[in-house]
């Protein structure tokens, strides 16, 4: 006699990821592709704005005093030149295979949960640009980074893109 009280009963067989197939990245090899990023950014961009500010308050002249006139003016054009050129490669990367700089040199790239590939608006939107966003709320790049440590290895930027974080 079966009970009628009793909670259903049935074989279920898991569905399988479309992912299962590639290999995660590690944790130490997405810390280097984002520290590269970081140091390729701050020479293309800040380096020579930086340069042109020491240099403009230099003291120059028979008064000795320093010049905020053309040098920074040319600094940040350089400057502004290399960040065109910084985001038009990392777009040129993640349109064609999810990549940064950073990643590309690391052998990483970034893919969807379920192993497709990942739009070019993701990225931007939900993985950079909301991001940043929310990382106005203090402490939240911490806790982003801790999500690392998941056993996913997925931070709190990929969980809310729904994307992950594979070797290439």
């Amino acid at each position: 006699m079966t009970n009628p009280y009793a909670p259903p009963q049935a074989a279920v067989e898991d569905i399988a990821d479309p992912a299962a197939g590639v290999q995660l990245a590690d944790r130490g090899t997405r810390l280097g592709a984002s520290i590269l990023d970081g140091l390729i950014f701050g020479l293309m961009v800040y380096l020579p704005f930086l340069a042109a500010a020491a240099f403009s308050v230099l003291p120059q002249g028979p008064q000795r005093e320093p010049d905020f006139g053309p040098g920074l003016q040319i600094g940040l054009g350089i400057a502004l030149i290399g960040f065109v050129v910084w985001l038009g490669l990392n777009i040129k990367l993640m349109k064609a295979n999810g990549q940064s700089i950073g990643k590309k040199a690391c052998g990483i790239k970034v893919i969807r949960r379920d192993g497709s590939p990942v739009s070019l608006s993701r990225l931007v939107w939900l993985r950079n640009v909301l991001n940043g966003v929310i990382a106005l709320v203090p402490f939240y790049g911490i806790i982003d980074a801790l999500f690392i440590f998941g056993e996913a290895r997925r931070c709190l930027h990929d969980h809310i893109a729904d994307t992950i974080v594979v070797k290439a």
